[in-house]
């Protein structure tokens, strides 16, 4: 595995016109956000020696370097995920890549369901912890050696990078909420009752994906941001039916507040 990721950083290097310090994984829903980034180059999955391919509507699986807020970045447009039918080393090689190429700060973003009573759909949701409620943990096997074997994850979300994005939503008169994201395995989307017994647990979201993600940057020194939109809300006795189109739909009506977040957040810091 390790040399696979070196091999494709290595590959990857030879490419690159820049050297970006940050770097954000679009999710569901999210892909038009690239369209902020000023973009320099645009490179398929496909073409990327042992990237998985990204198989998901919404997620256009190309690697994207370029300039958002003044500052050089590296975008995925799209993910993997385990539902997917991918392992969690397969779901989680882009950030060991990430960490080869020097990468330094992860944004992450992702549309999930509401457990919180108090949530609307639409509300951009400041991560602030997360609840691995997945099959595996990412970091289970050989250890690979960019970290160590037993990370802390008492700060799995960057404190300061919190405190940021609030001031700057703050100025912006952009409402956000705080909460804790809760990974599943998928693809099925919750039922009422999982969604009332993961909120008994301490979760305000729900989604399939991103606590991978995050659990292998921090054990790779990377520091994480990140934002859920909140497109969908259960434990209601009612149920509501949730089809993918109404996701992607909730998704891009909110993404441009938080592209106005993440960006001003990577001019600041």
């Amino acid at each position: 595995m390790y040399k696979r990721i070196l091999e494709t950083a290595e590959w990857l290097k030879a490419r690159m016109t820049t050297q970006p310090e940050t770097a954000i994984i679009l999710g569901t829903g999210l892909g038009e956000l690239a369209k902020e980034i000023d973009k320099e180059q645009v490179i398929p999955y496909t073409e990327i020696p042992h990237f998985p391919i990204s198989t998901v509507e919404g997620h256009a699986g190309c690697l994207i370097f370029g300039k958002l807020g003044g500052k050089d970045i590296l975008a995925m447009e799209g993910r993997f995920h385990y539902y997917e039918g991918y392992d969690m080393k397969q779901v989680t090689f882009p950030i060991r890549v990430m960490r080869e190429l020097g990468i330094k700060t992860l944004f992450v973003s992702n549309a999930a369901g509401g457990t919180n009573p108090a949530f609307e759909i639409g509300d951009l949701m400041i991560i602030t912890d997360q609840i691995n409620f997945m099959p595996e943990n990412p970091l289970r096997g050989a250890n690979i050696p960019q970290g160590p074997r037993f990370p802390d994850m008492g700060h799995a979300y960057d404190p300061q990078l919190i405190q940021l994005a609030d001031a700057i939503a703050d100025e912006n008169g952009i409402k956000v909420q705080h909460g804790v994201y809760l990974a599943t395995q998928g693809p099925t989307y919750e039922t009422p009752s999982e969604y009332r017994m993961f909120a008994r647990w301490g979760a305000d979201a729900v989604g399939m994906s991103t606590v991978p993600e995050v659990i292998v940057a921090r054990h790779c020194g990377i520091r994480c941001f990140g934002i859920s939109i909140i497109t969908d809300l259960g434990g209601m006795e009612e149920v509501v039916l949730i089809t993918h189109e109404d996701v992607q739909k909730a998704a891009a009506e909110a993404q441009p507040r938080m592209a106005t977040i993440m960006g001003e957040m990577i001019a600041r810091s």
